[in-house]
C-alpha cells in the first residue's frame, strides 16, 4: 500500500486508465456518444427561434455587437432601387485606405508596421519624429526578464508555438508589478510591452520546439538594437541572423496587413468579451490567442499550403483540365482533407476582392522571381482564375468569391523561407496591434459586461431520485 505525503493532493485515476494521461478509454468514448445522442438541439432551430448562430444573419451580414473607430471593411454598395451590391474590397485603418498606406511607406522606400501600430493605438499619423520616438520605444522594450528564457520557455518546450506563445504571456503576468492595473496608461504601457516582445516570444518557443523535439542545434539571438518587428523576426529566427531588404520589406508589409481587421473577427470580438469583465491585460490577450489558433481563423493559411502541397504531388499543375478537376474532387470531399474547402478562397465578407490579398498577390509574384517560386506562383495564379468558376457551379454562390488574404500568405511565408509552426504566430505578431487597440477602446468606453442571451430549448423535467434510477444506468454501462 503507497503511503501519501504530507499536504500531498491525491490524485484520482480511473483503473482504466492507468497512468496514460492522454489516452481516450473506451468509457470515455462511450460517454461521449451519450452526449452526442442527448444533444437535442437540431440546425433548423436557429431559424425556428430567430437565433443569429455565430453572430451572422441569414443573409451572412455580421451582427452588429459595439463601436469601433479603429478599423472598417466595405464590400458591398447601395445601388439606387436600394439593394446592395458586391464592390472591390476596402479595409481601412483609422478611416485611411490601407491601400493607400502601403503605397505611402514603399513610396518612402521604409518599413510601415511601426507606423501602422502608432496609428492603430492612437489615430492619427506620426510625423518624422514621433515615429523615430515610437520605434525607439518599441525597440527598448525587446528585452524580456532575466531568465525567463531559460524557465518558461526552455524548461518547458512545447510542441505548438500558440500554445508557448500563449503561455509565456500569461507568465508575464508574474512578472508585472502591477499586473492587474487597467488604468489606459497602464494598459498601453502593456500592450507596448507585448508588441516588441511578441517576435522574441514566438521564434524562442521555437528554437526550443527544434532543439527539444527535432533534434536541432539550439541557438538564442538577442535582438539588435534599432530593428523593425520584421527584421527583429529574421534577424532572430535565422542561424545566421541574415536576411535581404527584399525580405524584410515583403514579412514588414505582411505584417501590417495583418495588423487588424475591422473588429469583428473572432479573436478581436474575443478581447473585447474578456476586457469587459475588467481582467488583465495577459489573460485577454492569451485569451486571444486561443482563438486565433484555430483552423477557422490564423491557422487557415497552413491549409492553404499545405492544399497546394498535396495539388503538386498528384496532378500536372500546369494542365488547366486537370486543375480545374481537382478543385471540383476539393468541393466534393474527395480531395486533400475532404473536408470540401478549397482553402483560401472565399471571405465572409469581401467578395469581388480581399484588398489584402491584391497586395500580397504582388509581393508574392516579385518574391518568386528572386526565390525560384515562379512555377509555385503560376499554380497559385491558376488556381485564382479557376476556382471562383467552379465553386458558382457547384455551390451555386454567384455574389463573387475571390482569394482572401490567407490565399497568398502562407505562399509568401514559405518563400521568406519561414517555418510552417510560426505561420500562425506570426499572425499574433502582428495582430497585436490590433488587438491592444480594440482592448483600449473597450476600457476608454467602458460600458456594460458582454453576456449575450442563449435560448434555453431543453424541455422540463423532474429530478429523480437516485435509488430509482438505476434503469437508467444501463444506457451508458
Amino acid at each position: 500500500m503507497s503511503v501519501q505525503k504530507k499536504n500531498q493532493v491525491p490524485e484520482f485515476i480511473p483503473p482504466e486508465e492507468g497512468n496514460k494521461y492522454s489516452r481516450v478509454t473506451p468509457y470515455i468514448r462511450k460517454m461521449a456518444e451519450l452526449s452526442a445522442q442527448n444533444n437535442g438541439i437540431r440546425p433548423e432551430m436557429y431559424a425556428e427561434y430567430k437565433v443569429n448562430r455565430g453572430l451572422r444573419d441569414l443573409q451572412g451580414k455580421g451582427v452588429v455587437t459595439g463601436l469601433t473607430e479603429i478599423s472598417s471593411i466595405k464590400a458591398k454598395e447601395v445601388a439606387p432601387d436600394g439593394s446592395e451590391i458586391p464592390c472591390r474590397g476596402e479595409l481601412r485603418y483609422r478611416g485611411i485606405d490601407v491601400r493607400e498606406l502601403v503605397q505611402g511607406f514603399l513610396k518612402d522606400r521604409r518599413l510601415g508596421f511601426e507606423e501602422t501600430v502608432y496609428l492603430l493605438l492612437f489615430s492619427e499619423l506620426p510625423d518624422t519624429a514621433q515615429l523615430s520616438r515610437f520605434c525607439e520605444t518599441l525597440s527598448g522594450y525587446r528585452s524580456l526578464p532575466t531568465s525567463f528564457v531559460r524557465d518558461m520557455i526552455l524548461k518547458a518546450p512545447g510542441k505548438d508555438m500558440m500554445n508557448v506563445l500563449s503561455r509565456s504571456v500569461l507568465a508575464l503576468y508574474a512578472y508585472d508589478d502591477n499586473p492587474d492595473d487597467i488604468s489606459v496608461p497602464n494598459v498601453l504601457r502593456q500592450c507596448l510591452q507585448l508588441i516588441a516582445l511578441f517576435p522574441m516570444l514566438s521564434v524562442y518557443g521555437y528554437q526550443s520546439f527544434q532543439h527539444y523535439h527535432k533534434g536541432k542545434s539550439l541557438f538564442i539571438h538577442l535582438p539588435k538594437p534599432g530593428m523593425s518587428t520584421a527584421e527583429c523576426l529574421l534577424q532572430i529566427l535565422r542561424e545566421n541572423g541574415e536576411y535581404s531588404a527584399l525580405e524584410a520589406k515583403i514579412l514588414d508589409l505582411a505584417l501590417v496587413l495583418h495588423a487588424e481587421h475591422g473588429g469583428g473577427n473572432n479573436s478581436t470580438f474575443t478581447v473585447h468579451v474578456v476586457t469587459s469583465s475588467g481582467t488583465d491585460t495577459y489573460s485577454a490577450i492569451a485569451a486571444a490567442l486561443g482563438s486565433l489558433k484555430g483552423p477557422r481563423h490564423g491557422g487557415a493559411n497552413i491549409k492553404v499550403v499545405q492544399m497546394f502541397d498535396d495539388m503538386m504531388q498528384n496532378i500536372d499543375v500546369e494542365d488547366d483540365g486537370q486543375v480545374r478537376d481537382y478543385l471540383g474532387r476539393l468541393l466534393d470531399g474527395k480531395a486533400f482533407d475532404g473536408k470540401g474547402l478549397i482553402y483560401g478562397m472565399g471571405h465572409a465578407v469581401y467578395s469581388l476582392s480581399d484588398p489584402r490579398a491584391d497586395i500580397l498577390m504582388n509581393c508574392a509574384r516579385d518574391l518568386s522571381v528572386e526565390k525560384g517560386y515562379e512555377k509555385e506562383y503560376a499554380l497559385y495564379e491558376r488556381v485564382a482564375r479557376l476556382a471562383p468558376e467552379i465553386i458558382a457551379e457547384k455551390r451555386r454562390i454567384y455574389k463573387g468569391v475571390s482569394p482572401n488574404v490567407d490565399f497568398y500568405s502562407g505562399l509568401v511565408y514559405r518563400m521568406l523561407e519561414l517555418p510552417c509552426e510560426l505561420f500562425t504566430p506570426i499572425f499574433a505578431v502582428a495582430r497585436i496591434a490590433g488587438w491592444s487597440a480594440h482592448r483600449i477602446e473597450e476600457l476608454q468606453n467602458a460600458g456594460k459586461i458582454i453576456r449575450p442571451a442563449y435560448v434555453g430549448v431543453k424541455k422540463t423535467a423532474e429530478y429523480v431520485p437516485l435509488s430509482e434510477r438505476r434503469h437508467e444506468s444501463k444506457k451508458h454501462g
